[in-house]
Formats: structure tokens, sequence, C-alpha cells
């Protein structure tokens, strides 16, 4: 039998409900969550007892044993061993399983006319340079040197002046600047400002595919699944208006015929935001940009929306469900 007592104290009253003396894997599940429902935070209540019911669930459906619990434990324990400020082993086991791409998808809701999100990745920095439109990213000449094109306007084809637009991307051997140990300076990444027309253009390198880290337990987790550890080429873009009216866009995009292009390992591919790069071959425009014939070109049209179409396109979905 399950009891309520209320205390009060100097305060606040705190409810606890006293479990039941004849714990079982039939009633663990409800008396849980009645320990839990204590808490004044209702959203807190919410997610927690959904967990709880998720978690009991699968190990009921699955027949977990103890040993199986015991490695799954030390796996975990071993992803936050593996956690600092240059990396986060529980973030890439968020992306291997899809769980990053599934949230990123329920907080930011296709749009027709907008331009889809992907998420941030471990690899953004704020310390990236701030460039004028028409300068290279990359720090020294590379192979392969790319001019992207870019144009960023509203849901209703207005240009936007005055966006700010971090991009980065790996070097052409698949690492970024910070996984350098002597890093001195920021590389292979930069801050640009949308012009009046709404236009942002730079130089680059044409991106390579690259393996995430996996010298770690998410590693060992993808090799016993016999999966590959590999993203599929692309640039990232973190676009942000300093006035508000624009949401901020994360997004990346991604080199069309890639091999890894249908198996990213962190599930963040999606058709719209696949790109063709094509050679220049055209001497007005590659004097215009100050690049070669033979350079490879990207061009691309963002669209942001406002917080208010974003609103209403999250009560939307959540109006369906």
């Amino acid at each position: 039998m399950l009891f309520l007592f209320i205390i009060d104290t100097l305060d606040k009253n705190f409810v606890f409900f006293s479990m039941s003396t004849d714990i079982s894997v039939e009633n663990i599940t409800t008396n849980t969550k009645l320990l839990n429902n204590q808490s004044s935070n209702d959203r807190l209540k919410f997610i927690i007892n959904s967990l709880v019911d998720h978690m009991h669930a699968f190990a009921r459906e699955t027949r977990l044993t103890t040993e199986e619990w015991r490695i799954g434990l030390e796996f975990l324990t071993e992803c936050g061993q593996m956690c600092d400020k240059d990396r986060q082993e529980l973030d890439v086991l968020s992306g291997v399983l899809g769980l990053n791409a599934v949230v990123d998808g329920i907080n930011h809701p296709k749009f027709e006319n907008a331009t889809e999100t992907t998420m941030l990745g471990p690899f953004f920095k704020e310390d990236a340079p701030e460039l004028t439109n028409g300068e290279s990213i990359v720090s020294s000449a590379k192979q392969d040197v790319c001019l992207f094109l870019a144009t960023v306007k509203d849901t209703k084809g207005n240009a936007i002046e005055g966006v700010k637009v971090d991009v980065w991307e790996t070097d052409e051997t698949g690492h970024y600047d910070c996984q350098y140990p002597d890093r001195q300076n920021s590389d292979m990444r930069g801050r640009l400002t949308s012009n009046q027309n709404g236009e942002v253009y730079f130089k680059c390198v044409k991106p390579v595919s690259y393996p995430i880290a996996c010298d770690g337990p998410v590693g060992k987790l993808l090799r016993a699944l016999n999966r590959h550890p590999y993203r599929p080429a692309h640039i990232h873009f973190r676009i942000n208006d300093p006035k508000g009216k624009y949401n901020e866009l994360i997004t990346a995009l991604y080199i069309h015929g890639d091999p890894y292009e249908t198996s990213d390992s962190v599930l963040d591919v999606k058709t719209s935001l696949i790109v063709d790069p094509v050679k220049i071959n055209d001497t007005d425009l590659a004097e215009k940009y100050h690049v070669n014939k033979d350079d490879w070109l990207i061009e691309y049209d963002f669209v942001l929306v406002t917080p208010e179409e974003l609103q209403n396109a999250l009560s939307s979905n959540a109006n369906v469900s």
C-alpha cells in the first residue's frame, strides 16, 4: 500500500510517498514515478517520468541481464571520462545513435521555403576571425580551392543585410583546426557579414569526408556494430541576425556524390542541403572574385525564418501530435 505524507518546512511543503515494501518488476515503475512526483517542477517531472517509463520498458523488453547492464554502465562511465573542453564523447554517442538529429528536428520543423537545420557539431569555436566578403577562411594556399557564393534572404525573398555568418570546415586532410594540439590561431573558419544584397562570399577548400573520433568507447561501439565512423564531406554555417528579427540558423551543406552521403555516421544529411560543386570555367567570374577558372564553385541561397514563423510551426506540429 502507498501512503502520502506532507511535511511542512519553513519555506515549502515537501510531498513524500512511501514506497511499497514489496517492490517488484511489475510495480517498480509506478513507485519510482511516485517518488519523482515530489518535485514542484512539472516539466522536470514529465521528462524524468517519461524517461523512467521508457528505460524500464527497455529493460523488460530486452530481458536485460545483470552482466549486460554492468557493461553498459562501464561504457557510459568511460564516455564520461573522455569528456573535456575539447571533446564530448557523450555528444558523439548521442550523434551516432541519432538522438541529436531527433532533438534538432523536433525543435526546428521543416519549412518548404526555408533552409533546413542540422546540428552545431563539436567543432564550432567562438574565435573565428572577422572577414570581409571575398576573403579566404584558409590561412595558406591549399589544393582544391573553392569559391562559395551565397545569399541570405527571408521567406518572402527579401535580402537580409547585416547578418553574421560563421563558417567552418576541415582542412584537406579531414581535420578541424582545434584538433591540432599546437593550434595557435583559428584556421578553416571565419565570420562574415551579409551586404545590402544579402550576399556572402568567400574562399575555402572543397570539403572532404572524415571520420568522427573513434579512439574511444563510441568507436568501440561502432566497430562492434560493424558501422563506419565517417561523415560525408560538408561545410558548417551558423547564421545570426544581431537585431533578432530572424531566428538563428545552424546548418551544413553536403557535397553530392560523396561515398558516405547515404550513411552519415551521425545521420544528419538532408536532401535539400546537398550541393553540387562545379568548376568555375568562367573567365569573367574568376576575375571578379580573384580565383582561377579551374577552381571549384558552390552556390547556395540561405533562407531564414522569423521567431514568429518558427513558433507557429512548432505550435502547429504540437497540435497535430
